[in-house]
Order: structure tokens, then sequence, then C-alpha cells
């Protein structure tokens, strides 16, 4: 009943638009690192309702049960590691390299010791990552005008009248306007639209000692440097307080359930995560739940469709995603640097976290906003070291 009362427009929206960046920015990679593999048509389907399932049911269970907003996603990062490291691996030892991966998920999530290493970051450290990770995304805005001007300058525009009259609204009204101009400039591509549901494709795992070493290490090993880490100072900088070792230890299980069918590695979201717990989802912070609730319920509809869904995100112009998911984290990334630089003493560490993050650096097949984290960290133990006494 609670969950009524809480529903909202911009909540649902939000939702969409969560889907909708986190599908756009990276399903071409999963489908490339399926390919790698050698899968078939109907295996990729597979991967899809797969992974579709893992975060719809991840994100609507998690939501409700701590009434936050806990956004889940595939590991982007570990389908780029499986493009490159994975050539020539067959789809079974693929597999178990998967179940080996979400076994170790598990085991670091409930045990606790991921939580007890990610408490010793500082709010402002996580902040300054937060931000970095998300600087791309408001630049982006501005940088799609270049090749659709008066589609996203039009958007900009509804964004900042709608943010003085009804800031509640500001992003559906953005995302209709967008939608309905590209559709009058004739840039909306729905003819390869095909509505077909997509079919689970079983493969037993094969367990093999240089694949667990090769593919499910470093698979481990990404997932939770790059995604969860991120994921959890989202969280923190958002100013929710929720246990982090369940939450891990689920996407875990969900992964463990799914592998066989093409789920390769889920975990906590951090980009898409943002835009269900900034002020666009909901005024009030209590109710942006409903946000990632919703976001759970359209990758479930992303599952059940994988390939049309995929026709149908496509159908959409480039500047339109790019447009929507700047101005929707302009908030989230205008809070993070507030509280980055909020207190004088952690200011530089945080700011050298913000500006590693934001170079997008990758060290050891491991993304900018891990080495940011680790970049603060260090700073921030030089420059407040304890002096010995003479």
């Amino acid at each position: 009943m609670r969950f009524l009362n809480d529903l909202s427009a911009s909540a649902i929206i939000a939702g969409f638009v969560t889907v909708l960046v986190g599908f756009t920015s990276s399903a071409v990679i999963v489908f490339q690192a399926a390919g790698t593999l050698g899968a078939t048509p109907a295996e990729i389907a597979s991967w899809m309702l797969a992974l579709g399932l893992g975060m719809g049911l991840t994100c609507i269970g998690l939501s409700l049960r701590y009434r936050v907003p806990v956004v889940t996603a595939w590991s982007t990062p570990g389908a780029a590691m499986l493009i490159t490291s994975a050539t020539g691996v067959p789809m079974a030892e693929a597999v178990g390299a998967f179940l080996a991966s979400a076994l170790l998920i598990t085991l670091f999530g409930f045990t606790g010791w991921f939580e007890k290493a990610i408490r010793r970051i500082p709010i402002s450290l996580a902040s300054g990552m937060l931000a970095g990770v998300l600087l791309r995304f408001g630049l982006d805005v501005y940088v799609a005008m270049k090749t659709q001007f008066g589609l996203v300058f039009t958007m900009f525009c509804v964004y900042l009248i709608a943010r003085r009259l009804q800031p509640r609204y500001a992003i559906v009204a953005t995302l209709l306007v967008g939608i309905a101009v590209a559709f009058s400039q004739g840039q909306l591509h729905l003819s390869g639209l095909n509505f077909e549901l997509a079919e689970p494709v079983f493969t037993a795992p094969v367990f093999s000692a240089g694949t667990l070493i090769g593919v499910a290490l470093p698979l481990f090993i990404v997932t939770m440097g790059s995604q969860n880490v991120p994921g959890v100072a989202v969280i923190r900088a958002s100013g929710y307080h929720v246990p982090v070792s369940p939450l891990v230890g689920w996407t875990g299980v969900a992964t463990l359930l799914l592998a066989p069918f093409g789920a390769y590695a889920l975990n906590l979201a951090a980009i898409t995560a943002a835009i269900c717990m900034g002020r666009e989802a909901h005024e009030d912070a209590d109710r942006r739940y409903v946000a990632a609730v919703a976001a759970g319920v359209f990758y479930l509809l992303i599952g059940a469709f994988g390939a049309t869904v995929s026709a149908l995100f496509a159908a959409l112009p480039k500047e339109l995603v790019l447009a929507i998911a700047g101005l929707a984290l302009l908030g989230t990334i205008g809070n993070g640097l507030a509280a980055a630089v909020r207190d004088e003493r952690e200011r530089e560490p945080a700011l050298i976290t913000f500006l590693v993050t934001a170079s997008g650096v990758t060290l050891f097949g491991v993304g900018s906003a891990f080495w940011g984290l680790v970049a603060g960290v260090l700073a921030m133990g030089v420059l407040h070291a304890k002096r010995r006494p003479a």
C-alpha cells in the first residue's frame, strides 16, 4: 500500500531514463562479448533475458526491502574484459568462469569483507568520485549540440523552464519534448521493430584451471573494483544508509542462478543509479526508491523482449539519449561536488579523486573510478599522516 502512495510519474520516468541510459550506452559491448564467445543469435537473446531478469528482480526486491533506490546493472567493464581476454574460450568454460566469479562476489558480499573495506572511504572522496564519474554525462549535453543543435537546445530550454515552473516534472517534460522534436524531424527509426519473446538457452558449465585464472578472477576483480566500489560510493554520496553486504551478496546470488543462461556478472550500478537517487526522481528522498522499482520493471521487459527493446532504443537519436542523461544528472553532479569540497581539510584529496576519476584512465583493466579512490586515499594519507615527534 505504501508503494502505491509513493508512486509518481517523475519516478517512473526516472526509472525509464535509467534503463535507457544503461542499455544504449553499453548493450553493444555485451552483444560483442557474447559474440566473442561464439554465441548464436538464440544464445545472445538468452543473455539479454537472463541479464534483464537478474537486474529487474534485484532492483525491485532490494529497493522494496530497504525502501532505498537500489539499482543493479550488468558489468560493462566485465563485458569489455571478456572481449579481450576470452577470445577462443568455449561457451561452456566461460559459463564455469561466470559461476566462479559469482561465487566470489557472493562470498565477499555476505561475509562483510567488502563492506569493511568500503567503510574506510571518507564521504568527501566518495562524493568526488561520484562527480568525476558523472562529469562526462554533464558535458555530453553540450557536446551533443554540435551535431543536433535544434533538438538538444530545445530540450535544454524546456528543462530550464520546467525547473522553474514544475521542478518535479522537468525531466518528464524534457524527454517528451525531445521525442516529439525527433519525430517531427524524422529521426525516429521504428521500421525495424519486431515483437518477439526471448527464450532461455541453458549451457552446462565446464571448469578449467586456465579459464578460472584467466577469466573468472579478472571478471571478479573488475566487477568489484570498477562497478561495486563506485556503486556503493554513489549510495553513500546520495545520503542513503543501507547495509552494503546483502546488496553485493544478492547480486552474486542472482548471477549464480542465471549464469548458465548468460548472466555473466551483475553488480551495483553507479551512473544509472544516480539518476534514480537525484531530485528529478522525486523531491522527497524517501520516495525515490520507486524509481529503482520502475527501472526493475523496465529491465524485466528488456529481458522478455531482448531483441525488440534493442531495436526500440536504437530508434532514438544518440543525441537525445546523451541530452536526457546529462540533464537528469545535473543535480547529482552538483551535490557531489558540493559534498567533496565542503570539508577544507579533505578538499584537496577529494579534488584529486574527482580529477583522476574524470580523466577516464584505465590501468590493468580496472576503470578510473577505482583509481580515483586510490589516488584520493593516497593523498589523504600523505597530507594528513601524523608526524612522529622529534
